[in-house]
């Protein structure tokens, strides 16, 4: 039976989105609903620990080309703190401290031997070895170590148009893609990076805002460094 990492930035944000016409009441039982469904009947878990991410984040200092999630200036839902006190207060959720609940979810995987589930629709995990679960579509996905890495190189090469990190002007995953084709280690994928970037202070920018914890307090290195 396993044990379940919840990602519950997007789930609050989903669920508010869908209630927003709806009471406070009826967005807390959706919630309730939705989480009991996911953990009890779809997975079939053990155990989970849910997680949110707090005010402060270690990543606004990092961003220097563009302010990092400067672009999400839509209004929030109007249930969201509701959902969130509710997640936290009746389901044990925990909220995160200069980071994101995305990097206390590594943190916890990679400390389970990549042995946990994670509970997300958000991509950036598949940087990370180990089952997936994904709770819209209702599939797990499987990510090998060798796909985990090149997942992160070819999101150093793109970046992240949804927290607006900056990768490189023109590049999707598809040539991101042929760019580390031959790579046969990280440091050949860094090498090309390097030279697709041309700058390495933008690429250890870019690589540092995509790269989640492993440890406390980690910053991502080059490889060797």
């Amino acid at each position: 039976m396993p044990h379940v990492l919840v990602d519950g930035d997007i789930i609050s944000y989903r669920l508010g989105f869908g209630a927003e016409k709806e009471s406070e009441k009826i967005a807390i039982a959706r919630t309730a609903k939705f989480l009991e469904t996911m953990l009890w009947e779809d997975i079939e878990a053990e155990t989970y620990q849910g997680y949110l991410t707090g005010h402060s984040n270690f990543r606004n200092e990092v961003a220097i080309t563009a302010p990092y999630k400067g672009n999400r200036t839509a209004p929030k839902p109007k249930h969201l703190g509701i959902i969130r006190e509710y997640l936290i207060s009746a389901w044990g959720f925990t909220v995160s401290d200069n980071q994101e609940a995305d990097d206390d979810i590594a943190i916890e995987h990679t400390a389970q031997n990549n042995e946990t589930i994670i509970a997300s629709i958000d991509k950036d995990f598949f940087q990370l070895p180990g089952k997936h679960w994904n709770f819209v579509k209702k599939s797990m996905k499987e990510v090998t170590p060798e796909e985990a890495l090149l997942n992160f190189y070819i999101q150093i090469l793109t970046g992240d148009r949804v927290d607006n990190i900056q990768g490189i002007r023109g590049v999707g995953p598809v040539k991101a893609g042929k760019l580390l084709s031959g790579c046969k280690s990280e440091a050949d994928m860094y090498a090309a990076c390097c030279k697709a970037y041309g700058n390495k202070d933008r690429l250890r920018e870019t690589a540092t805002l995509c790269y989640l914890r492993r440890t406390a307090g980690e910053v991502w290195k080059p490889p060797g460094e």
